[in-house]
């Protein structure tokens, strides 16, 4: 699918579609790895991309394969779906690809074959899952010390950030890795910093569209009101967030007709106490590609951080951005 992007002052967006996958953990613990390398090759890198056969998931595999990046033989998927092999084909520079699909609850098998991939090569995971699954995820990987890119949304975002952050484990975690998404948030940001209550009293509105099957509120959206509550000091809440997942409603929002099995629309309406002024910022994408190459520039951004960097942190796509890592 070709992406569409509409954009009112500034701006993109990034959902997120997959099946419930949810790690298995033998234990609560999480460990401390030491994942410090003096070296890592990137033809040395295998990526593990977990999610598949869901689309956000595939999309990411494929960006890797376009962006040079070679995939890892095996692959967790969701405890629901049959052990199968799937065979992944790149449409723009047709690489291609086998990977082994092992269920979440194949606890045995899925980690044995972590393992033998773990020998041979620097393994690091990305994650479109669900997001029930987010936190037993983030475990999963500090325990089997698997540097991972977490572009799914949901979970406990604090809980997450503060396990991985004890496990001393490489991550980027962010809930959209699409480049001019990331620029976009990075400026609301500083203008939230810098001019703080610049629109006092304003009234905050905020409505996004996404394919049915996104289980949870946008995390871009969520990140959006973050900033603009800071220069608004309106009372919106999150739960004040009008989401649209029925094709009727989309359609009715402005996502064309091919867009409605994956897509991301959002407008933020700040109006001001007497109606007489209004500002509107729209971000609006259809289709996976531009966060599933962002995906990939992260995967990037990590090996290079295994080599350069002593003890492993998390990160976010600002940083991937402020290091000049997206292509």
């Amino acid at each position: 699918m070709v992406n569409r992007l509409a954009a009112t002052v500034v701006f993109l967006t990034f959902g997120l579609q997959a099946d419930s996958f949810m790690a298995p953990l033998r234990s609560s613990g999480v460990s401390s790895p030491t994942l410090f390398m003096s070296s890592v090759d990137v033809s040395d890198v295998r990526v593990m991309v977990n999610g598949m056969p869901g689309p956000m998931a595939t999309a990411a595999a494929e960006a890797c394969l376009r962006k040079g990046l070679k995939l890892s033989p095996i692959a967790m998927t969701g405890p629901d779906v049959e052990p199968c092999k799937i065979h992944l084909v790149d449409p723009e520079t047709e690489k291609m690809s086998a990977v082994k699909l092992i269920p979440s609850s194949n606890v045995e098998e899925l980690e044995a074959a972590i393992a033998g991939v773990k020998e041979a090569s620097t393994l690091i995971a990305i994650d479109y899952t669900h997001p029930s699954a987010v936190n037993a995820n983030g475990l999963f990987y500090a325990k089997n010390e698997i540097p991972f890119v977490m572009g799914t949304t949901g979970g406990d975002r604090e809980k997450l950030i503060n396990d991985i952050t004890a496990a001393k484990l490489f991550a980027v975690i962010a809930p959209n890795m699409g480049k001019q998404i990331v620029a976009m948030q990075a400026a609301l940001e500083d203008l939230a910093t810098k001019y703080p209550s610049a629109f006092a009293g304003y009234k905050l509105e905020v409505t996004e569209s996404h394919q049915k099957t996104k289980a949870d509120t946008s995390g871009t959206a969520k990140a959006v009101i973050s900033s603009l509550k800071k220069l608004s000091d309106d009372g919106f809440s999150n739960d004040d967030i009008q989401m649209l997942r029925d094709d009727e409603s989309s359609l009715g929002f402005g996502v064309p007709e091919e867009g409605l099995g994956g897509h991301a629309f959002h407008t933020y309406t700040l109006t001001s106490p007497d109606k007489s002024v209004q500002f509107q910022l729209k971000h609006n994408v259809v289709g996976r590609t531009v966060y599933a190459e962002g995906t990939a520039d992260a995967v990037k951004f990590l090996v290079n951080k295994m080599t350069t960097e002593g003890e492993g942190k998390v990160y976010t796509m600002i940083n991937v951005l402020e290091q000049g890592a997206l292509e």
